[in-house]
């Protein structure tokens, strides 16, 4: 054969190759064979009850349901605790992703461990998506292009519930924040809210986050006589400072505790005799509609719990990067954030949801009351829908971003 001919037949080759469906030149795409998946979250420690092997059970649920494979690979799931860590959690993804061909993390509760784990994903250009964690820096000064943060954050609970107090003219605060990154934030959001609406903080105080006795806090806060006690806190110890509060009064109605941050397994471990009347805001309950109730049964069977945001967090968000790494006919971190933010969310968690550019994805958030025992029908019926915040509302404007991937 003739030099021109090789040209022409290797040409033609080309030409073929490019004509193939996206999804068979895809087959070479995906590195090391498999698609990988990494949850690293608290399986033992004070926030394993809102993360743990609910976790893991809905990541797998996703994989499931996507069919085990994705561009014609395995998709594999594989689990760490990260002890609430964040050297712990930096060292094991950092790890994940130079020697386990890691594509993905996901959960990543305590907002100290997903601040940390965000940058690593940066460094080594994989993904990281956080549901279990809320810090609104991780779309703000933290942003990464390599990062999203899908179901809650401190601004959009801030915006829910302090709003909803204020509104009942329930206007002067006193804070008792549980002392790591999360409580900072959702602080320093809850308070900018109070303020902005005209209401005052009279005084607040952080308790360390192990702690299990708080009696003294709770006594400062009491005597503030602010109209308003709010928890600025999650997990056991948010918990186990609600029951504190009940038996030292403050939920006898002449202060109103406001829970800034309550998963439905905090109401679960409380009973509604203690949790009645919070009001809080979530980004998904299970018995909202046909199509909550209908994933919700299928968690419950396997976890003999209904599932919180977060849970229904990680099954959407695995599922619309699973998509993602198929429409991109790759798994390379780039491609496949670029469809990840292309592609609209339209599931059971998220009606016409979006990634924006500062990773934040944006869906709508509701308010919630929970039930008196007496209006609570059957189990895991414990809230009342009090309003719905649009998406466009619910969460931080770009305009006011201080991520450095936001253009101005």
């Amino acid at each position: 054969m003739t030099k021109t001919g090789v040209a022409v037949s290797l040409a033609a080759l080309l030409t073929l190759a490019a004509g193939l469906p996206s999804h068979a030149r895809a087959q070479a795409k995906v590195s090391d064979d498999a698609v990988r998946i990494g949850v690293l979250t608290d399986m033992s420690g004070q926030f394993s009850h809102e993360s743990g092997e609910g976790s893991v059970t809905a990541i797998k649920m996703a994989v499931q349901d996507f069919g085990g494979k994705v561009l014609g690979k395995p998709i594999e799931v594989v689990v760490a605790d990260h002890q609430n860590k964040p050297d712990v959690a930096a060292t094991r993804a950092r790890e994940w992703f130079d020697t386990r061909g890691m594509d993905m993390v996901a959960n990543l509760i305590n907002s100290a461990v997903a601040l940390s784990v965000v940058n690593v994903a940066k460094e080594k250009n994989r993904i990281a998506i956080v549901n279990g964690s809320g810090s609104s820096r991780l779309t703000g000064e933290a942003c990464t292009p390599n990062s999203i943060h899908y179901a809650y954050d401190t601004y959009a609970l801030a915006t829910g519930t302090a709003k909803a107090l204020i509104d009942q003219k329930l206007d002067t605060w006193y804070f008792l924040t549980a002392d790591y990154a999360f409580g900072h934030s959702l602080e320093a959001d809850a308070i900018q809210v109070v303020k902005t609406d005209g209401g005052s903080v009279i005084g607040a105080i952080r308790y360390p986050v192990e702690s299990s006795d708080h009696s003294s806090f709770l006594l400062q806060a009491q005597a503030s006589k602010a109209k308003v006690v709010a928890m600025a806190g999650s997990g056991k110890g948010f918990v186990n400072a609600m029951k504190a509060a009940s038996e030292f009064g403050l939920t006898n109605g002449k202060q109103t505790v406001a829970g800034l941050l309550v998963w439905d397994t905090d109401i679960h471990a409380l009973g509604l005799k203690q949790a009645q009347g919070l009001v809080l805001t979530t980004a998904f309950y299970w018995d909202r509609n046909e199509a909550t109730r209908a994933w919700s049964k299928r968690f419950y069977e396997k976890m003999n719990r209904m599932p919180h945001m977060g849970d229904a967090g990680d099954y959407s968000s695995t599922m619309h990067y699973l998509k993602a790494i198929q429409a991109a006919g790759t798994d390379e971190a780039g491609a496949v954030m670029a469809k990840m933010r292309e592609m609209p969310i339209n599931d059971f968690f998220a009606t016409n949801g979006r990634i924006r550019a500062d990773g934040r994805m944006v869906h709508d958030m509701y308010v919630y009351q929970v039930k008196k025992p007496s209006e609570s029908k059957y189990p895991w019926d414990y809230m009342n829908l009090k309003k719905t915040i649009p998406a466009e509302v619910a969460f931080r404007p770009l305009a006011e971003s201080k991520c450095p991937l936001v253009r101005k």
